[in-house]
């Protein structure tokens, strides 16, 4: 399995394990099912049972096409880059540059994958099965070729729009929500300058005490303290992964009561 080296807005190298090849197929092998299960009972309900698609085109376009089309950018945008097969199969997109996908490499990602909607000519236009099977055989190879002769298994849009598929339960993988829960009702702000930080910034500090804690390389939580001392501009006596386990608690505590 492939580790690879992300480098963070704090010039620390952060590892991820890159999502094995055959994980990447069943998942989206998954949601290929999926897909076509919701296009079948869509096709049923629409010309088969209550016929409501019969000289409709518009409304067949609105539940047949645009749902099919825009299931993985949807889903990958609104659950922090997984889809239910990348959720089942516990791998998710990341960003080359750390913490979670931008909406412009998630466009970026998903527009690219044109040559794997063969599936959807494939039920459009089912009266000429000879040009959907072409499609959907071309489709599937173009993506399995270009994972496998690819860095880190990566499709093309992967590749355009800097992201990699991660495993998310293994020890070097960043579990990368920003959030953590803080019991005390009357919990105490230590630097309210916190809030001068992004959530890629927070990202990296929660990945960076996740993996110093897993590999026991305590040597990065000294330079990211260092270097978000010097950002906001604070100094502590503080050891240096009790003070970034603070920043992220102030930055939860802050950002949830705004």
């Amino acid at each position: 399995m492939s580790v690879i080296q992300i480098a963070t807005p704090f010039n620390i190298d952060i590892e991820f394990e890159a999502a094995e090849f055959h994980k990447r197929l069943l998942a989206y092998l998954v949601d290929f099912i999926l897909i076509i299960l919701y296009l079948l009972s869509m096709l049923y309900l629409l010309f088969g049972g209550f016929r409501m698609g019969e000289g409709s085109g518009g409304l067949v376009a609105l539940v047949l096409i645009l749902p099919t089309l825009l299931y993985t950018f949807l889903a990958e945008l609104l659950f922090g880059g997984q889809t239910i097969g990348k959720r089942i199969l516990q791998i998710k997109v990341v960003s080359l540059n750390g913490g979670e996908p931008t909406l412009g490499q998630y466009l970026l990602r998903w527009f690219l994958r044109f040559y794997e909607w063969g599936f959807i000519v494939f039920f459009l236009f089912w009266s000429n099965g000879f040009m959907g099977i072409s499609f959907l055989i071309l489709g599937g190879v173009t993506s399995i070729i270009i994972m496998m002769i690819s860095p880190n298994n990566q499709r093309l849009g992967d590749i355009v729009a800097g992201t990699v598929v991660v495993t998310t339960h293994s020890s070097l993988t960043v579990d990368d929500t920003i959030f953590m829960h803080v019991t005390p009702t009357n919990y105490q702000v230590s630097f309210p300058e916190v809030m001068r930080l992004s959530d890629r910034d927070i990202n990296t500090v929660k990945s960076v005490l996740l993996q110093a804690q897993r590999t026991n390389r305590f040597d990065m939580c000294n330079r990211v303290a260092y270097k978000v001392q010097d950002v906001l501009k604070v100094s502590t006596d503080m050891y240096a992964i009790n003070f970034l386990e603070k920043i992220l608690e102030d930055y939860n505590y802050l950002s949830t009561r705004e």
